[in-house]
């Protein structure tokens, strides 16, 4: 309740397509935002988290009135079509001495410095192979079946053999061995950010991104959706609410014996010492939503502290380093295990 929370903490409803209002919410605060005050901004803030999904519908306003008022940004986002419209702001953030970092949380987010971890491990890193694995809702309500079913929309571009190749969503299943309690599960090509950025972040030939959940009939379900579904059903946002709400009532029963937890695992193969290696990490946390709250609230502690100021916009492969990013998840109690081959 927000009498429980500290008297600093201001609520303020805000429609995102309210410039003016969003403009003193970031530069002045909540109080002033209400009456739209006319001054001269003077940013009151740090740091502004922008959390207000699915991404698929957003565009960079908020990026980009942080950079006018000189705001520091970090955000949740796990849609490319955003992260290509927020990365096309680096120079203006460059120039303002704006620190942006995009897609942070669970996956993308924690993964991405997981692969950055790996890779560095290698000589030479040729293919990365990212998979994740969410137990029912993951504790997010019904936020991981919306993302899900958005994401059978439509065919992707994976980069593999050095080149862009088109794969549909839910294709070419793949079992993965996770660490317990999960062990061996299904995972389906998946569209999600770090497909995009890893490739800029690292000179790879493969990137694969891979998703599945638990339990597997809830795969069977969602190839289904994304195969024989009419494509009208998935490209309706009615139609996105009605599955996600379908979904969301079903895992309130099964996350009862599956939980709502998380494992990822990030394997990065190449040479090392002129010789074929790999690099494997993974990570296992029982309450997804908690672990993406992790991601997201480790790198804004490093913000706010002045460990992490890097002006630009940044996917979060680029903009943390692995020394920082280990202190700061084993500061959390998450723990990363890593294996070399």
């Amino acid at each position: 309740m927000p009498q429980q929370l500290q008297p600093q903490v201001q609520f303020l409803p805000l429609d995102l397509a309210d410039q003016e209002g969003l403009k003193n919410a970031i530069a002045f605060g909540a109080a002033e935002a209400k009456g739209h005050a006319a001054r001269t901004p003077i940013a009151s803030h740090n740091l502004v988290i922008h959390c207000a999904g699915p991404f698929l519908y957003r565009d960079a306003t908020v990026l980009n009135t942080c950079i006018e008022q000189g705001v520091n940004y970090l955000d949740v986002s796990d849609n490319r079509a955003f992260t290509r419209k927020a990365l096309a702001f680096r120079e203006q953030a460059t120039a303002a001495g704006v620190t942006a970092i995009v897609n942070s949380g669970i996956f993308p987010g924690i993964s991405n410095s997981m692969v950055r971890h790996d890779v560095e491990q290698l000589d030479v890193a040729e293919r990365i192979h990212l998979s994740y694995v969410v137990a029912g809702s993951g504790g997010a309500g019904v936020t991981v079946m919306r993302t899900t079913f958005l994401g059978l929309q439509e065919p992707f571009e994976a980069w593999i053999n050095n080149q862009w190749q088109t794969v549909k969503p839910y294709s070419l299943r793949e079992t993965i061995q996770f660490p317990a309690p999960y062990g061996k599960a299904g995972v389906y090509w998946f569209d999600m950010p770090e497909a995009l950025t890893l490739v800029d972040s690292f000179p790879v030939n493969t990137v694969i991104t891979k998703f599945g959940s638990v339990p597997d009939f809830y795969n069977h379900l969602t190839w289904i959706a994304a195969h024989i579904f009419p494509s009208s059903w998935l490209k309706n946002p009615a139609g996105i609410e009605f599955l996600s709400h379908v979904s969301h009532i079903m895992t309130d029963v099964s996350d009862r014996v599956s939980g709502i937890g998380v494992a990822i695992r990030s394997e990065v193969s190449g040479y090392k010492d002129g010789k074929s290696a790999r690099a494997s990490s993974t990570l296992v946390h029982q309450n997804t939503a908690v672990a993406a709250g992790v991601g997201t609230g480790s790198i804004a502690e490093l913000m706010l502290t002045g460990q992490l100021n890097k002006p630009g916009v940044w996917p979060v492969e680029q903009a943390l380093c692995t020394p920082l990013f280990e202190q700061i998840i084993q500061s959390r109690g998450l723990e990363i295990n890593t294996v070399e081959a």
